[in-house]
């Protein structure tokens, strides 16, 4: 198997490894570096369990969302990715995740951490958004326990916190 040396700025933390040229990003973030924050789900990138974001000059707020096993972790050699658990700064979590829990807009957890990565992107582009956008932003990210009410809300509580600073 071709093995290729890569190195990954994650949550804010140098991590030179080698990689498996074929895995996935999810691969190496669970197996290698035991970040169980992300998920792996489908594999398929249907579900959005395993969504992170990676660090893009072309996207709004200079990140953007992407299903973790879609992506060769060869191919983000040098990015800047950051899973859920690299949102919270200074012990305060992240807007996002605050109003996750007000909201109670977790239940068995499993889709929590995508969702919310998801939903950081959704209000990097835009912190207005409204619930039909939301709602279009999300249809990539599965949740089987909620109706996505609360997630929603959620999303719009997070963004108005945002439009007041």
């Amino acid at each position: 198997m071709k093995k290729r040396s890569i190195t990954l700025f994650i949550n804010g933390e140098e991590c030179n490894i080698t990689v498996q040229a074929h895995h996935t990003l999810v691969h190496v973030l669970r197996n290698q570096l035991n970040m169980t924050d992300v998920k792996h789900c489908c594999g398929r990138g249907e579900c959005g369990a395993c969504t992170v974001l990676v660090d893009d000059d072309k996207a709004p707020g200079g990140r953007k969302a992407v299903d973790a096993c879609m992506v060769l972790a060869a191919m983000m050699d040098g990015k800047r990715i950051t899973t859920v658990g690299g949102l919270e700064e200074d012990g305060k979590l992240h807007p996002v995740q605050q109003a996750f829990i007000d909201e109670g807009a977790v239940q068995c957890g499993f889709c929590t951490g995508g969702m919310i990565m998801k939903s950081v992107s959704i209000l990097e582009k835009n912190p207005k958004a409204k619930e039909d956008e939301i709602r279009s932003e999300l249809e990539g990210n599965i949740c089987r326990c909620t109706g996505y009410v609360k997630i929603v809300d959620a999303v719009k509580k997070a963004g108005s916190w945002s439009t007041k600073r």
